[in-house]
C-alpha cells in the first residue's frame, strides 16, 4: 500500500491530497499529491544522510498531517521502522519506552519540542508531557522551527540521488500500548502486516477517487490517498467540525464515538458512510448517526495488534437481541476463536508480528471475553473487568449494551468494594443532552429486570469520566465516582435518620 501510494503521488501531482478547514468550515488544501511526494523525498534524503538504513529505528513525535505522512513514507522507503511517541504517556514512561526501542534519531515538530521545553507548564494543563527529547537520542525538527528547537531534518540537504526503495519484509512500526515504566510493552508491525491491514480498510471502505474522506488516522490516510481520494483532517472544535462536514459532504467519515456524540449535540448532519471505533459504539449511537443523514453507520472492532478485525452496520447491531456486544463477523483473512477461559483470540495477515523483545506469536490475545454467534463476534466484557459479587463472577460487557436505551449516552457497570473481598455492582448511566431523567429511569427498568442475578445494587445517573487519546470510558475513575456518590448518599441518609431520631427523643 505504501509503495502504491508513492507511485500515485507522482502520477497526479496537482491533485489535492490532505485537506484542512477554516473556522467557517471552508475547505483548504494543506498539501497536494506532488507536494507530499517532494516532502517524502526530502525526508528520505535527509534520513539517509544521517545514516538511517534498513533495520534502523526512527522516533516520531509529529502531529497527524502531511509531514507525519511524509515521514512514514521516507522511513518505509529506507526499510527502517518508526517508533511512535505519545506525549500523553508521561516523561518517565517515554524514557522507558524509547530505551527499549533505541531510536537512531527522534523526529519532532515544534509543538512536541515546546511541550518538552519552554511550554511544559502550559502543556501540563492539557495533560501532555515529554522528557527532554535530547535524552532519547539525536533530535531533528520536522516543519517550521521555533527558538530552542533542534536543527531542521532537511536543512542544508541538496538534491542528491535517492537510495532505491527497500523491498521485502521487515519491521515497519512500533506502537507502545501498555506495560509499566520498568517493563514497557510495544506492538511491532511488519511491512507485510501493515500492508494487509490497510488493504482490508480499502476493501471495507471502498474509497472512490476524487471524493473526499474525513479522518485523521494513518489507516484512513493511506488507503484513501492510494485510491485517489483526498483526506480531510477533522477539526478539533465540534462547531467547526459540523461546518466542515456540511461544506465537505465526505463520501466516508471516520470519527471516534466521543467525536460523534459531540457532533450530534451540535446538530451535525452526515453524508455517505460513517465509521467509528477506538471505543465502544452502541446501537443507539449508530442509530442516531443514521438519523442525522448517514447512508450507513458502522462500528469497527480493532486493536493496535490487528486493525481492523470486525465490523458491524447499524441495522445488524440494532436487530441483535442477545446478551453482549455484537461487533460483527471477522473481516476477510481474520481467524477468530476462544480459549478455555472464553478469551477471544485473533489471527490473520494484518496481525502484529510480535511484542518488542518477545518471540513472534500468530495469535493475538485480545483480553476480551467473547463468544462466536453464527460466525459473528459477540463481546462479553474485558477479562480484567470482572466483578465478584456474592461469589458470582459478573462480566460487565455482557450486560452493558442492554442499558443503552434511547436517551442514554454511555453506560458502565462497575464494582465498588463492599468488604470481605465482595463488591457492590453499580450501573453508572450518562443521560444524553436534554433527556428526561425520570423517563430514563423508567425505560431502564425492563433491561435491569432482564439482568437477573446480575441486576445492579444501585443505578447512578452521572457523566462518565473519559481517558486516553481516544477518550474511552475510564472504568477505574467511574468506579471511584460511584464509590464517592454512594458514600455521600449513605452519609446523608444517616444524618437524616439521626435528625429524625433526635426529634422523636425530644418529643
Amino acid at each position: 500500500m505504501l509503495d502504491a501510494l508513492a507511485h500515485t503521488l507522482r502520477r497526479h501531482p496537482g491533485r489535492p491530497a490532505v485537506l484542512g478547514t477554516t473556522r467557517t468550515g471552508a475547505v483548504r488544501t494543506q498539501a497536494t499529491y506532488g507536494e507530499l511526494a517532494d516532502l517524502a523525498d526530502r525526508y528520505t534524503a535527509a534520513l539517509h544522510a544521517r545514516g538511517v538504513a534498513r533495520g534502523g529505528t526512527v522516533g516520531v513525535a509529529v502531529r497527524p498531517g502531511p509531514r507525519a505522512l511524509a515521514v512514514m513514507l521516507a522511513v518505509h522507503r529506507l526499510g527502517a521502522r518508526a517508533a511512535v511517541l505519545d506525549p500523553g504517556a508521561g516523561p518517565d514512561v517515554l524514557r522507558a519506552r524509547l530505551a527499549l526501542a533505541r531510536p537512531d534519531v527522534v523526529l519532532a515538530d515544534a509543538t512536541a519540542q515546546a511541550v518538552a521545553g519552554w511550554a511544559r507548564p502550559l502543556a501540563r494543563r492539557a495533560r501532555l508531557a515529554l522528557p527532554d527529547l535530547a535524552e532519547l537520542g539525536p533530535v531533528a525538527t520536522v516543519g517550521p522551527r521555533l527558538p530552542g528547537c533542534a536543527p531542521a531534518l532537511d536543512g542544508g540537504i541538496r538534491a542528491v540521488p535517492l537510495p532505491p526503495p527497500v523491498d521485502g519484509d521487515g519491521d515497519a512500526v512500533i506502537v507502545f500500548t501498555s506495560g509499566t515504566t520498568s517493563r514497557p510493552r510495544a506492538v511491532v508491525h511488519t511491512r507485510s502486516s501493515l500492508a494487509a491491514g490497510m488493504a482490508t480498510v480499502a476493501e471495507l471502505v471502498r474509497p472512490e477517487a476524487g471524493r473526499p474522506v474525513l479522518g485523521g488516522t494513518f489507516f484512513v490516510l493511506l488507503p484513501s490517498l492510494a485510491s485517489g481520494a483526498p483526506v480531510a483532517l477533522p477539526a478539533r472544535s465540534a462547531p467547526v467540525l459540523r461546518r466542515q462536514l456540511r461544506r465537505l459532504a465526505p463520501q466516508a467519515t471516520y470519527l471516534t464515538p466521543p467525536q460523534l456524540r459531540r457532533l450530534l449535540v451540535a446538530g451535525a448532519r452526515f453524508s455517505g458512510r460513517v465509521w467509528t471505533g477506538s471505543a465502544p459504539a452502541s446501537a443507539e449511537l449508530l442509530t442516531r448517526v443514521k438519523r442525522a443523514g448517514a447512508d450507513e453507520a458502522w462500528g469497527v472492532y480493532a486493536l493496535t495488534e490487528l486493525f481492523p478485525a470486525a465490523a458491524v452496520e447499524q441495522a445488524d447491531k440494532a436487530a441483535f437481541t442477545g446478551e453482549g456486544d455484537l461487533v460483527g463477523a471477522p473481516l476477510p483473512g481474520v481467524a477468530a476463536k476462544t480459549d478455555a477461559s472464553g478469551e477471544l483470540l485473533l489471527a490473520g495477515p494484518a496481525a502484529r508480528d510480535r511484542y518488542l523483545g518477545e518471540d513472534p506469536d500468530p495469535w493475538v490475545a485480545t483480553g476480551d471475553r467473547a463468544r462466536l454467534d453464527d460466525g459473528r463476534i459477540v463481546l462479553e466484557g474485558r477479562r480484567k473487568d470482572m466483578i465478584l459479587r456474592h461469589a458470582e463472577n459478573i462480566y460487565p460487557g455482557l450486560y452493558e449494551p442492554a442499558l443503552h436505551v434511547p436517551g442514554v449516552e454511555l453506560a458502565l457497570l462497575v464494582g465498588v468494594p463492599a468488604g470481605d473481598s465482595d463488591e457492590r455492582l453499580v450501573a453508572v448511566v450518562q443521560p444524553g443532552p436534554g433527556a428526561d431523567r425520570d423517563a430514563l429511569r423508567a425505560a431502564l427498568e425492563g433491561p435491569l429486570e432482564r439482568m437477573g442475578t446480575a441486576r445492579p445494587d444501585a443505578v447512578l445517573l452521572a457523566d462518565i469520566p473519559l481517558s486516553g487519546r481516544s477518550l474511552k470510558p475510564d472504568r477505574a475513575a467511574t468506579a471511584r465516582l460511584a464509590a464517592d456518590r454512594l458514600a455521600t448518599t449513605r452519609l446523608a441518609a444517616r444524618r437524616l435518620s439521626g435528625r429524625r431520631l433526635s426529634g422523636r427523643s425530644r418529643g
